[in-house]
């Protein structure tokens, strides 16, 4: 049985970052999530590439939910106003309620937070715990080094094999997009 994608979860950072390429790609993708007919889970920022990815999606006929924490609405971080949000009492709650909505997960650009996000969900593909693709979207060689550690586990036997991942690095959101719609689990 095949199974298309039709939310997807977006990490990313509530900073633009350093080159405008983040955010020129975190509209971009957000576009080509709600041109496609997609839902987008995310974070619920309304600045940096959060707010970027979520204004584009939104734009262009998406349904978007955010999940936002009851500490970051403390630290006064503004939560998107034209969204479905969703307020949890901690960021484990926020990445399980995010988990359990989407069907993919897309991996922008971000910080530490997007980090954490990317590592749990290959350390719960490497565990078995889910099969839900993840998608790197590498903009200015971004993930690069990421990827480079993970060789290096590979080549230092940490890691046995790269065969029980699903993950794809993109180049380009139009590259990221066209798998997504492809992609058959």
């Amino acid at each position: 049985m095949t199974k298309k994608i039709k939310t997807v979860a977006v990490y990313c950072g509530h900073q633009f970052g350093l080159y405008p390429a983040f955010e020129h790609d975190a509209n971009l993708m957000g576009e080509l999530i709600g041109k496609n007919g997609l839902n987008m889970v995310f974070g619920g920022g309304a600045v940096g590439l959060m707010g970027a990815v979520a204004n584009s999606a939104l734009e262009n006929g998406s349904h978007v939910i955010g999940i936002s924490t009851k500490h970051v609405m403390a630290l006064q971080e503004p939560v998107h106003e034209k969204i479905e949000a969703t307020i949890v009492d901690g960021v484990n709650e926020r990445k399980q309620k995010m988990f359990e909505l989407s069907d993919a997960f897309i991996i922008l650009p971000g910080g530490i937070g997007t980090l954490n996000e990317a590592t749990d969900i290959l350390t719960m593909q490497q565990i078995g715990e889910t099969k839900k693709p993840i998608f790197f979207l590498n903009t200015n060689r971004f993930w690069g080094p990421f990827h480079d550690l993970i060789v290096d586990m590979l080549n230092n036997k940490f890691i046995d094999s790269l065969d029980e991942y699903k993950v794809s690095v993109a180049k380009d959101p139009q590259e990221l997009i066209g798998w997504i719609l492809e992609y058959k689990g």
